[in-house]
């Protein structure tokens, strides 16, 4: 009798990844700043991430190949398969290990609100549990923890957000109708940046195929892993929906500022003494998914753009992971941001997003190696449009990173 399969997996991990502190804190200005009128730009993300972490899923299952390993063999030999890893290892390897300080730093900074005890040590716990996770070398177990965060971020978003009781005309306002006000251009890229990140499309394409292996039929594969991610990454959207509709409601057109002392303040009087256990816990959640997500992205990325066994337990594999995690420990643990490292990850980002959305797109259409399972023309129609998307926030992150120098 085969045993049954859950239907969340793979897109789990994804939702984990970029529901970050990062995420809770960009999603919680729009609605500050913003109100609702922004929540348009959320759904646009979610769909866009769908549509590009689909392609990489299908892409992985039908050739069996994760997105770095297709990018490698693709372009061997040639000046762009150099550039390819180049890029691979600075944007995700380098990237992930300067944005690891953030994803400490947040799981921290929720235990530490609640606590008393001192942000550093705090850290120090995040980043022994998440090396614990990851050195355990268990796809299984790795997967149950970020869908138990993933939950635990759910109930407590969507709690608050139900408590809040934000007006539900104004929030399908902002989610049918689209708007920029003044000064929200930034913000809606980020909202998007947030969201459809390149890291992702390698954590997924190799989880996939841990999470069905060639046993497996490709049209029954396919078919539960799209489910997978439609729901998950649904979820995830749902989640980030949450956030900025209860910032919304405690903030918008009010004269506190906001911050995280402030989020939990505004909140007392809905959810009580408890406003701050609340957020804490979301945010805590936010930050340990995304510490355990983002090593073990980096480790497959890596470990595929540069022909290393993508095993679990191998050695190059847990080196990769170890130096991403240990280089985000110590920068939290101590207190320092890591700007220079930060500034570069974000350039490298915005070559990367665009060369991989349009490397997805182009592949996806190669009969040759899919068969069967190439794009359809709304695939096609989807994807020029995210293309497009992705080339303006890879400018804009290249923009910004040259302004700050």
């Amino acid at each position: 009798m085969q045993k049954s399969r859950s239907k969340f997996g793979p897109g789990v991990l994804v939702t984990a990844a970029f529901i970050g502190p990062g995420t809770v804190t960009t999603a919680s200005i729009a609605g500050a700043q913003f109100g609702f009128a922004l929540l348009w730009a959320l759904v646009f993300s979610v769909l866009a991430t769908i549509v590009l972490q689909e392609m990489a899923a299908r892409l992985a299952l039908v050739t069996r190949q994760g997105l770095a390993e297709a990018l490698r063999s693709s372009y061997s030999g040639s000046w762009l398969g150099t550039a390819a890893v180049v890029l691979v290892v600075a944007a995700v390897g380098v990237g992930n290990a300067a944005y690891q300080t953030g994803n400490i730093t947040g799981a921290a900074l929720g235990l530490q609100s609640i606590s008393g005890i001192d942000l550093g040590w705090w850290a120090l716990l995040v980043g022994l549990v998440a090396g614990v996770l990851l050195a355990s070398g268990t796809y299984a177990l790795i997967e149950k923890l970020l869908i138990a965060l993933v939950l635990l971020m759910s109930a407590v978003f969507l709690l608050t957000l139900a408590m809040v009781r934000p007006s539900l005309g104004d929030m399908l306002g902002g989610l049918l109708v689209p708007s920029l006000p003044p000064g929200s251009l930034l913000t809606v890229m980020a909202l998007i940046g947030t969201t459809v990140v390149p890291y992702n499309l390698f954590l997924h394409a190799s989880a996939v195929q841990e999470k069905w292996p060639p046993g497996v039929s490709k049209r029954q594969a396919l078919h539960e892993s799209r489910i997978d991610t439609g729901l998950s990454i649904g979820l995830g959207g749902l989640i980030t929906l949450a956030i900025v509709s209860t910032s919304a409601a405690a903030f918008f057109g009010g004269d506190i500022a906001f911050s995280a002392t402030s989020m939990s303040q505004q909140l007392e009087p809905l959810l009580g003494a408890g406003a701050r256990y609340f957020f804490a816990a979301g945010l805590f959640a936010a930050g340990l998914s995304s510490a355990v997500t983002a090593p073990l992205a980096a480790a497959y990325a890596v470990c595929g753009v540069l022909g290393w066994p993508r095993d679990l337990r191998g050695r190059q594999f847990r080196m990769v992971w170890a130096a991403v995690l240990l280089c985000g420990t110590a920068f939290s643990a101590i207190g320092i941001k890591p700007l220079a490292a930060i500034l570069f990850a974000q350039a490298a980002n915005g070559f990367l997003l665009p060369f991989c959305a349009v490397f997805l797109l182009m592949i996806m259409n190669r009969r040759d190696l899919l068969g069967d399972y190439t794009n359809r023309p709304l695939a096609n129609t989807l994807g020029v449009l995210v293309v497009l998307v992705t080339v303006a926030l890879g400018l804009l992150k290249l923009q910004q990173v040259i302004g700050a120098i």
